[in-house]
This record gives C-alpha cells, sequence and structure tokens, in this order.
C-alpha cells in the first residue's frame, strides 16, 4: 500500500471541526494540524482536510469506502456517521457483502462502509469514483488511463451490470478495482440522473520524489482536455482533480531553520500552476 497517495477533503474553514468528528466516530489520530490543514489517520491511511473555503462542496462522485473488520465496527461507525447525516443506501445484506450501507455524514462526505466475512486488505480506505452524466460509460478509460499514467499499477476485477444486478446498461461498469502506484482506487458507471460530477471538494494527493515525476504526472493527467490549476492542482479530462505535490516542498514549508526561508516557498508556490522545485529552493535560500 503507498501512504504517498491520499484522499484530500476540501472544508469550509471547518477543517479542525470534521477532524474531531472523526476522530470521535471513526478512531481517527490528527496527524498534523496547522490552520490550513489537518492531516488525520483513519484505518491507517491519511486523510488531508483542507481549509478552503465555501467555494467547493464535496459530493458523492467520489466516496470513501472502509472496509470493517467485523459487523460490530461497521454498525459502531454507522451510527456515529448517522448523526445529522443522511443514508444513500440502507445499512443491511447484501450479495455483495454481509453488512453494508452508504451514508453521507453532516460534513458532506459520503462514506460506503463493507463487511464481508474473512476479507481483512491491507488497504482498508478504497476511494470509489462515480462515473456520472457526461462521464458516464467512461470508467474503464479512466481506468486505462490511469493505470498507464502510474508505474506499479493495473486493474484487478470488473464487474459489469450484465453480470450482476443494477438496471443500468450492460457493457456498463457495476463496479472495478484497481491499483495506481500501488493504492488501490475503485470505480463504477450510473445512469442515474445525479445533480453532481466530479469537482475540486475531493481530490487525490500524489507525494512525488523529483521534478521527473511531478512533469511526468502532470503532462499525463492534463493531457487530452485536462487542466491546469494553481499550487499543484489539476483536472483530468475527466475532471477529476488532483494535487501533484513534489515531497520537497513539504520540507522547505516545514524547515524550522529558515523559517523566512519557508515563508518564501510557500509565497512561490501560491504562484505556481505546476510545482517547480528549482523555484521553491531558490526562494528559500534567497529569503
Amino acid at each position: 500500500m503507498n501512504q504517498d497517495i491520499y484522499p484530500c477533503l476540501w472544508c469550509d474553514h471547518n477543517a479542525s471541526e470534521t477532524a474531531e468528528f472523526y476522530v470521535q466516530a471513526l478512531g481517527a489520530k490528527v496527524l498534523i494540524h496547522t490552520p490550513i490543514v489537518v492531516h488525520i489517520e483513519v484505518a491507517g491511511q491519511r486523510i488531508m482536510l483542507l481549509n478552503g473555503g465555501p467555494q467547493f462542496e464535496k459530493n458523492a462522485s467520489v466516496s470513501l469506502m472502509i472496509i470493517c473488520n467485523s459487523a460490530e465496527e461497521l454498525n459502531k461507525y454507522w451510527d456515529a456517521l448517522a448523526i445529522e447525516g443522511i443514508a444513500l443506501m440502507p445499512l443491511d445484506a447484501y450479495p455483495f457483502a454481509d453488512r453494508y450501507g452508504w451514508i453521507r455524514d453532516k460534513y458532506g462526505m459520503t462514506w460506503q462502509l463493507y463487511f464481508k466475512e474473512g476479507y481483512s486488505p491491507e488497504q482498508r480506505i478504497t476511494p470509489t469514483l462515480m462515473f456520472v452524466n457526461e462521464n458516464n460509460g467512461k470508467a474503464k478509460a479512466a481506468m486505462d488511463l490511469y493505470t498507464s499514467v502510474f508505474p506499479d499499477s493495473g486493474i484487478d476485477g470488473i464487474m459489469y451490470y450484465k453480470d450482476g444486478e443494477g438496471g443500468d446498461y450492460p457493457d456498463h461498469i457495476q463496479h472495478a478495482e484497481f491499483r495506481v502506484h500501488n493504492y488501490k482506487i475503485a470505480c463504477m458507471d450510473s445512469s442515474l440522473e445525479h445533480n453532481f460530477n466530479f469537482n475540486e471538494g475531493i481530490s487525490i494527493v500524489v507525494m512525488t520524489n523529483d521534478q521527473q515525476e511531478t512533469d511526468q504526472l502532470w503532462e499525463q493527467l492534463t493531457a487530452e482536455g485536462g487542466q491546469e490549476s494553481m499550487c499543484g492542482w489539476l483536472k483530468d479530462k475527466f475532471g477529476l482533480s488532483w494535487q501533484i505535490v513534489p515531497k520537497r516542498l513539504e520540507a522547505l514549508m516545514a524547515s524550522q531553520e529558515n523559517p523566512s526561508g519557508a515563508q518564501a516557498a510557500m509565497k512561490a508556490m501560491l504562484q505556481m500552476k505546476k510545482i517547480v522545485i528549482a523555484d521553491l529552493e531558490a526562494a528559500y535560500n534567497n529569503a
């Protein structure tokens, strides 16, 4: 499991409050706490909460599935998330799970809770991408793109609607799992009417080792209709948001030896689209 890839949840200046809720509801641990971001760990995996403001709202186009170790654990999570939350699929036994439910919590994040006896993978939280509206039917194309961009990637399994239930187009994906750089993601198509699409409310952070890796991911993910944004953010051609962040940026901004340099590196980053490590280093060293 790759810990250098993790989801980021956009918060309306309430990241601290949201983090505390997940501490109570999901047994999360707070790893990093700053005025801008809070990093928490849930089931051994990192999630970033970003104090971004009111511009974007999270929606069910990206949900987080938690593989629970027992029905009791699942029920505990469900009861906590249900406080001021809304059930999207009722908690019940299903053909694919001993116990399962899909719920939106009071902060707008959607969670799929899953338990099946004997199934306990190393990566217990899986971002799940739902391809809707103009993206409907493109889940397979997206998997092909993502697994071609990242190393150590592959498609682990696909179930089409013709193989199960759901009433959608037979050649559309009911559920599939794939890996990007040894990080598991799931996806599905849905022909139902939805009033949402992928947006910046939920993004995927990729920590890179050097400029070459940063450049390669940036170029390939913005190709064929993707969009560059600011501060290492981009949208791919399906509209899914990614943050491509060199590890060196974190190191410079966290520097205790040169606080003014750390501030200068942050200011330089705020002016960038793709992050350029050499320019960060120059700002840091010249402060």
